[in-house]
């Protein structure tokens, strides 16, 4: 990646693109084995109240399969990821030689909350985006009903992030602001000057905090009248066995929690976009 390329997520994987891809496939095998698990577990309850095994066996195969694969990907995201981030400081750093030292120790840490998302934060949002589309399909494959109230619940999720997007994007903003003067702040050598720091760093992290206990008390409410609505149409199911009521309470359960990562994710690239555009200021 050329120290003169905007630095963003979006160049970050181009300059990267084979690497991170590896990771990105490992990712989807891993997690589309785990999203499994419940379906397949439904059918070893079915298989042994008849007195069968075969289920059970594939069972042992996907868990195997899914161990060796979730292992793998961590031992080769460590390292690549580690590369990745030596690349985007120099680049960073590079591009902001004429700038105070307090402005390039703040934006240098900030670089590498870029490649952070890529490792720590991608995963669980591609977790996330696998898990809503594999629910949606079994719990249609049940009923349509769940699905729709599914897929309901999804958009409201949505909708909802949208009134929070802005707030989100102008405290993080100025969460960032602060941090940048911290180490002009450590130059004084004042007590009172690092306390009044450190307190309005508290101040825009409690704003933040705030703001996203409020977002999660309207998210949890949609969940819960997902999850209520499902438990209510579950019982309109003409003769469910014992394994059919697992893999929908299951897949019910497992939506919550995919759709509470989506959230986060978003929140977190609010705050991204505003170091993106502090990296490439001119």
């Amino acid at each position: 990646m050329s120290s003169l390329q905007a630095i963003s997520l979006a160049s970050i994987v181009a300059g990267h693109k084979y690497k991170i891809g590896i990771t990105w496939l490992l990712v989807a095998v891993e997690n589309l084995l785990m999203t499994l698990l419940p379906l397949f577990i439904g059918y070893s309850i079915d298989s042994l109240m008849v007195g069968q095994y075969h289920d059970v066996l594939i069972l042992a195969g996907v868990v195997t399969a899914l161990v060796l694969v979730a292992v793998a990907r961590r031992i080769y995201d460590t390292r690549t990821y580690g590369e990745i981030r030596i690349q985007v400081g120099m680049d960073t750093d590079s591009r902001l030689r004429e700038r105070p030292v307090t402005t390039r120790s703040a934006r240098l840490n900030m670089s590498r909350e870029l490649v952070d998302f890529l490792e720590n934060e991608l995963p669980p949002l591609l977790t996330a985006i696998i898990q809503l589309l594999v629910t949606l399909t079994v719990l249609a494959s049940f009923s349509s009903w769940l699905a729709l109230n599914a897929a309901i619940a999804g958009l409201l999720m949505l909708a909802i992030y949208g009134l929070f997007h802005r707030t989100f994007t102008r405290l993080n903003a100025r969460l960032n602001n602060q941090t940048e003067r911290q180490v002009s702040v450590l130059s004084a050598l004042t007590s009172s000057a690092l306390q009044t720091h450190l307190r309005k760093l508290k101040n825009r992290e409690v704003k933040l905090s705030d703001t996203e206990a409020a977002l999660y008390g309207l998210i949890f409410m949609v969940l819960f009248g997902f999850v209520l609505g499902n438990l209510l149409l579950t019982t309109q199911l003409e003769t469910p066995s014992a394994g059919q009521l697992f893999a929908v309470v299951t897949y019910s359960l497992e939506f919550v929690e995919a759709a509470l990562l989506l959230p986060i994710t978003l929140q977190t690239l609010s705050r991204l976009t505003d170091i993106r555009e502090r990296l490439n200021a001119q």
